[in-house]
């Protein structure tokens, strides 16, 4: 069986979940508001589990599935984007959990190391595919997990950074939801 190849993966969906996660989470790190406590605490786990979490993996899944089982998408970098919407949408749900619970955010540093790697992947295979605003978000990315590596080693100028890479890649995520959306419903021809 053979199925219509398709000019609509759900780009949108993933870019939106990240950014949302991100827009909670940034002005905590980076000014203290709100200021955490235990219901902060739980409310920015609950949050990142289901935007950040939720929206990414349902995206992986869906373009893997479209990659590989019904070959409904076409476009090699996608593979790229399978790969990253799924492992970060799974790691948000740890994220999110850990958060939720008030566990150490110690062990997080191994947990960035992998993510710092992923993200400089994903740099290079969209900037190689001509893909400067993905490319963009990927360097993003590395800077995020390369400023929580520190702050999950104490340093509190990490935290700070951390948070000011969320709120800035949030932003631009914002941009690239915008910008597929409007692609795709409209006919536009927005960078993405």
């Amino acid at each position: 069986m053979q199925f219509a190849v398709s000019m609509f993966p759900p780009l949108a969906l993933g870019f939106f979940g990240l950014g949302t996660g991100y827009l909670i989470y940034g002005p905590q790190e980076l000014f203290g508001w709100p200021p955490r406590d235990e219901r902060v605490d739980r409310a920015t786990g609950v949050w990142g589990i289901w935007l950040p979490g939720f929206c990414q993996l349902v995206t992986g899944v869906i373009l893997f599935i479209g990659l590989t089982w019904f070959q409904v998408f076409k476009d090699a970098p996608l593979y790229m984007a399978a790969l990253a919407f799924s492992a970060y949408g799974i790691h948000w749900f740890a994220i999110g959990y850990n958060r939720y619970r008030g566990n150490d955010p110690r062990p997080n540093a191994g947990m960035c190391v992998a993510f710092f790697i992923i993200s400089v992947t994903g740099l290079v295979v969209f900037f190689a595919a001509g893909d400067w605003p993905v490319g963009l978000l990927f360097l993003g990315l590395a800077l995020i997990y390369l400023s929580d590596f520190f702050a999950a080693i104490g340093q509190k100028w990490g935290e700070r950074a951390l948070g000011f890479w969320h709120i800035v890649t949030g932003l631009w995520l914002m941009y690239l939801m915008v910008a597929v959306a409007f692609n795709f419903s409209l006919g536009w021809s927005l960078a993405v």
